[in-house]
């Protein structure tokens, strides 16, 4: 039963509240306008909370690993110049881009251990997250942080078609975590993920990824990129 109750009453975070609250009130006006259109409201209120929900991950918390910021499938793994605003230079970098639909946890979480040496916003269109064209075009949140070994890792915030909110908690300066919480996107988005030069990653395209959980890269290992098939 204790397992159970914890699967049921899932954490939300502040951010989601304001909309639940809106949801609830939503479904008090129909259920006194017209009672069977509480129903409705019910279940709007009930899909607000379990979108905004923000369940607890086991982050595996060894040196060198690169873990997702998000969950998601795996849109894509290409080489791709990280933002210029970032000042990490135009040389292509393997880039993993996680994209999230509405019925992923939206609560994104920090890569890697470090710190925040740089952090950037730039407004932006709301195109198709799951295009490639959104990284380059879409309104974005950029963040870099350095390793105490001394390596950059880039990651960014990108909103979608219906998302228009991008919420980053973290700052330049920060010590950060890996696993630790530092934001979220409204309503559908991307997370990019751009690794240092001679990173490989441990996922393939198509992959389920699980924010604060799932392994993107491992920086010690001189393992090959790994191939999948769907089966």
């Amino acid at each position: 039963m204790p397992q159970m109750l914890k699967i049921v009453f899932v954490p939300v975070p502040p951010a989601g509240w304001p909309f639940i609250f809106i949801c609830a009130g939503i479904t008090g006006l129909l259920t006194w306008l017209i009672a069977p259109l509480g129903f409705i409201g019910l279940l709007l209120t009930a899909w607000c909370i379990y979108f905004f929900r923000d369940p607890p991950r086991v982050t595996p918390n060894r040196k060198g690993l690169v873990i997702s910021p998000a969950d998601g499938v795996v849109q894509s793994i290409i080489h791709a110049p990280p933002p210029i605003e970032l000042d990490m230079g135009e040389e292509p970098l393997i880039r993993i881009a996680v994209f999230m639909n509405v019925f992923n946890v939206h609560v994104n979480r920090i890569p890697i251990d470090g710190v925040i040496s740089a952090s950037a916003y730039r407004p932006g269109k709301f195109i198709n997250a799951s295009l490639d064209k959104a990284s380059e075009f879409n309104e974005r949140q950029s963040l870099k942080v350095v390793t105490d070994e001394g390596k950059e890792i880039a990651f960014v915030q990108i909103a979608g078609l219906v998302a228009r909110r991008i919420i980053c908690t973290s700052k330049k300066g920060d010590q950060v975590h890996a696993g630790q919480r530092f934001g979220m996107i409204r309503f559908g988005s991307r997370v990019d993920v751009y690794l240092p030069n001679g990173a490989t990653p441990t996922v393939v395209e198509g992959q389920l990824a699980i924010a604060g959980e799932t392994v993107l890269s491992d920086l010690t290992s001189d393992e090959s990129a790994r191939q999948g098939e769907a089966k």
